[in-house]
């Protein structure tokens, strides 16, 4: 019998973050772009300085609503012809507002890459902002809060923000509004914010793709490069204050068989030179499976499906005023929620007074390094970082040179930056569950002074 021959591997190559090339249009809008053989669907991210902290007093949501409606409509199509043009584009596009400002998000096959970017521009040049579709929009947002209300996880990150922030500062309050300042928004609202706020000169495009035979400098100049506005002075970021003073507040849910845990605290941003410890030792804490959280509390214990601990940008600005959101967060049984905090301060303890492991570094390095060819398979994940590092006014090559650190990065120094980001005595403690069974076990164990909240 003949066997066909039996294929050899190749060469392994080396893999790195792809490198971006900078430039701009003649009307200040900063571009990105990012060849990527093979990738045949282009994504494009655009970076809109507009921040919620720009949000008027009394109008919180405004930021959502103008980025929801940029698809609503232009001045040459109406919002039904508008998405018309996306769909015979094959194309998607979203929007939406956070800390650091809007982001609009397109993909569209690369052939009808030109078509596709005549329709962002078109939203970003002249929205219709049309009074029906800014009603319909509030309605729909002001239908969503009581549903988030509702979900544990989101009514426990709302409670959290407010915990952690100053009452003036716009990070305590809900990023998409509340029912009374959704429901002061009209259009005249979402035009002055749009026309305050968003020009090129203070935006910046990420095209990443498969750009064989496309002139990207000559589509970009047809569609982009038509869109005016007034220079842009540097916005300063105000400092971000909390107070992260242990304690523990209880959300009231009578009846409820679950309790919603989240723990956090404000830490270190992206620009710090501990963030790369940082992500590996909250990786070795709760960041999979195998971490150490799961390990207690999920197959020791049995009292959850999953904890997690991560770090998460609020918003950064590479002088200092950065910062990062620390948490814990996942949802066990009701009885055995006095228990369960418990062992997951056990675990705190135990890491400050032990360290981590050679072995649980290594398997990290492994999980956040290896996976990273996988991870940026495709454009939309590539353009995605891309625009988080212009947000976070970080330099193009910072992706790449994270994963080198994390590379680099000993059991030591990961033990350090994890037991720093999350220190027993210096955790606030949210609980979303029935009080009046939780409240006095987690009051027994002394983490920290225990109020109850409704809502």
């Amino acid at each position: 019998m003949t066997f066909h021959p039996q294929p050899q591997p190749g060469e392994a190559k080396p893999w790195a973050f792809p490198a971006p090339e900078r430039g701009a249009l003649d009307n200040g809008l900063t571009v990105l772009r990012c060849h990527r053989p093979g990738q045949q669907v282009v994504a494009v991210e655009i970076f809109l300085d507009a921040p919620l902290d720009a949000e008027p007093e009394g109008l919180d949501g405004v930021a959502t609503i103008m980025a929801r409606a940029l698809s609503e409509g232009t001045d040459q199509h109406s919002a039904e012809e508008f998405a018309a043009e996306l769909e015979r584009c094959g194309a998607t596009l979203d929007a939406h507002a956070d800390h650091p400002g809007v982001r609009v998000s397109l993909e569209v096959p690369v052939s009808r890459l030109p078509k596709a970017l005549g329709l962002l521009s078109e939203a970003l040049i002249a929205p219709a902002f049309a009074e029906t579709e800014i009603e319909r929009l509030v309605r729909n947002r002001l239908d969503e809060i009581p549903h988030e209300t509702a979900n544990p996880a989101r009514r426990a990150a709302k409670q959290l923000s407010k915990e952690l922030f100053p009452a003036a500062a716009r990070m305590s309050r809900p990023r998409q509004g509340t029912e009374e300042t959704v429901g002061a928004i009209d259009a005249a609202a979402v035009r002055a914010f749009f026309d305050a706020h968003v020009r090129p000169a203070a935006a910046t495009a990420v095209v990443v793709g498969d750009l064989t035979g496309v002139d990207l400098d000559k589509v970009l100049d047809e569609s982009l490069g038509a869109w005016t506005g007034a220079p842009a002075e540097p916005r300063p970021m105000p400092p971000i204050t909390a107070d992260d003073t242990g304690r523990v507040v209880v959300v009231d849910r009578p009846g409820a068989v679950q309790t919603q845990l989240l723990i956090g605290r404000v830490g270190a941003d992206r620009h710090d030179r501990v963030w790369p410890a940082q992500v590996l030792g909250t990786y070795c804490l709760g960041g999979t499976l195998t971490s150490r959280l799961d390990r207690v509390l999920r197959e020791e214990k049995g009292y959850t499906y999953g904890v997690r601990a991560f770090g998460q940008v609020l918003r950064s600005d590479g002088k200092g005023n950065g910062a990062s959101m620390l948490a814990i967060s996942g949802s066990v049984d009701t009885p055995n929620t006095g228990p369960a905090l418990e062992d997951l301060w056990k675990v705190l303890r135990t890491l400050a007074a032990e360290g981590l492991t050679d072995a649980e570094r290594d398997v990290a390095v492994q999980n956040l390094v290896g996976v990273a060819p996988l991870k940026y398979e495709t454009a939309a994940s590539v353009a995605g970082t891309l625009a988080d590092q212009v947000e976070q006014h970080l330099p193009d090559d910072y992706q790449a040179q994270l994963y080198a650190r994390l590379a680099e990065t000993g059991t030591v120094e990961a033990t350090a930056a994890v037991v720093n980001a999350f220190p027993v005595d210096r955790l606030v403690t949210v609980l979303v569950g029935d009080a009046s069974k939780i409240a006095e076990p987690v009051r027994a164990l002394g983490i920290g002074e225990v109020t109850v909240v409704t809502g």
